[in-house]
């Protein structure tokens, strides 16, 4: 006897819960029939779509978590290809016939990876079951509640059996991946420290629901020939400790072209060359400053990164962009990269980031931009360390920021 062709896209469509395919870019990919039917959206109105553009936090709600809370679960996820079981959540959505009314709404999700052929999650489908019926229930009378209330009690007793499962084996491995994680960014990274007679802060935060390594990093030197400082930053795709392996080598491999290369541009040359031979290093950005503290200049290159800032003393802010360039793996035979140079006065303070500390899905580039260039403007007399909590506090979401945050700050 034959074998009958399963039309999985049909299958798909007619799953009974709420289904949906989304993006690594949390857009959806695609959506079953009951999401499009209990959700109250059209497809049209969903496919292509970043989700939270779809389903914000109800904005009259300032106590609101549940947007917060699925971006934490979805990026897990993704870092760590695994599934993920929420708690139960309180998501209000708007009345697609009624804007600016919502609708108090309970859902209890369940995010899993797709993994594609090399690993990497390529999808994550998205299960949602909706317990608002059940709530309600339970808040009437005993005699109100049908046998569809008594068959979410089912469910949701179930997924809150999975999830104390899932947590007793977090809580088992809690302590030996962090045990790992910090030792690993103690390795790879060096200790906060002032470099010469120039107090220097650093600040380093992972991405929401990533392990306490990533693949931003910083360095600080001492350069050859009177009081000559580096100070780099860069940053590696990706989260966790694939990433910080990566990180760690091209950190390494800087410092050391830093102290025998001419000038910035011939140290980005020799990391370059270095990260073409590197797995992860794809699309890796860096940028490294060379601080001549005698003449009071500063020499800098940038392959693909976001510039640094430079501080005056009178509150005037500089952006380092006038010599950018190409991520480091962009050219298969790299040309030499450009450096420009700019004067300071004492007490000026440089600033090198990380793309996580200004960058925000729904804004220009620029507008984050903006925001640190006043944040350090308006703070400028606070010593290094003060300012770098406050410019955490003033640019990262309060509930963390959805990419890694690598920050260094040097008074001159």
């Amino acid at each position: 006897m034959a074998e009958t062709a399963i039309d999985y896209g049909a299958v798909f469509k007619a799953l009974p819960g709420m289904v949906a395919l989304l993006t690594p870019e949390l857009v959806y990919a695609d959506v079953n029939d009951e999401f499009v039917r209990v959700s109250g959206r059209s497809r049209e109105q969903l496919i292509g779509k970043y989700l939270f553009d779809v389903f914000p936090d109800n904005p009259n709600n300032s106590a609101a978590t549940g947007m917060r809370n699925l971006e934490a679960s979805l990026y897990r996820v993704l870092a760590t290809g695994e599934r993920d079981t929420m708690a139960l959540q309180r998501y209000d959505i708007e009345d697609p016939e009624r804007p600016g009314e919502w609708q108090k709404r309970y859902w209890s999700p369940v995010n899993a990876p797709l993994l594609g052929p090399e690993g990497k999650v390529v999808l994550i489908v998205h299960r949602v079951e909706e317990v608002t019926e059940l709530i309600r229930a339970r808040a009437g009378s005993p005699g109100s509640r049908g046998s569809r209330a008594r068959v979410l009690e089912a469910e949701l007793y179930t997924r809150a059996r999975e999830l104390q499962e899932l947590n007793e084996r977090l809580r088992q491995a809690h302590s030996r991946e962090r045990e790992v994680a910090l030792a690993l960014q103690e390795a790879m990274l060096p200790a906060p420290r002032q470099v010469r007679n120039h107090p220097a802060a650093v600040r380093y935060r992972p991405a929401v629901g990533a392990l306490n390594v990533c693949g931003d990093w910083y360095d600080l030197v001492d350069l050859v020939g009177g009081d000559r400082i580096g100070v780099a930053v860069g940053d590696v795709v990706g989260h966790g400790l694939a990433a910080a392996g990566v990180m760690g080598q091209l950190r390494s491999a800087l410092s050391a072209a830093s102290r025998v290369a001419a000038g910035p541009a011939q140290a980005l040359d020799v990391l370059g060359r270095y990260a073409h031979v590197i797995d992860g290093a794809e699309s890796a950005t860096a940028v490294t400053t060379f601080i001549d503290c005698d003449r009071h200049v500063i020499t800098y290159s940038s392959a693909g990164h976001p510039p640094p800032v430079l501080v005056h003393p009178d509150g005037r802010t500089e952006f380092l962009d006038q010599a950018t360039d190409t991520p480091l793996d962009a050219r298969p035979d790299p040309i030499p990269r450009p450096q420009a140079e700019t004067t300071f006065q004492e007490g000026a303070t440089l600033v090198l980031y990380t793309d996580g500390l200004i960058e925000r899905r729904t804004e220009d580039i620029y507008t984050g931009l903006n925001r640190l260039a006043e944040a350090l403007r308006k703070h400028r007399g606070q010593d290094p360390e003060t300012l770098a909590d406050t410019v955490l506090t003033d640019l990262l979401p309060p509930g963390g920021a959805t990419d890694d945050t690598a920050l260094i700050i040097v008074r001159l």
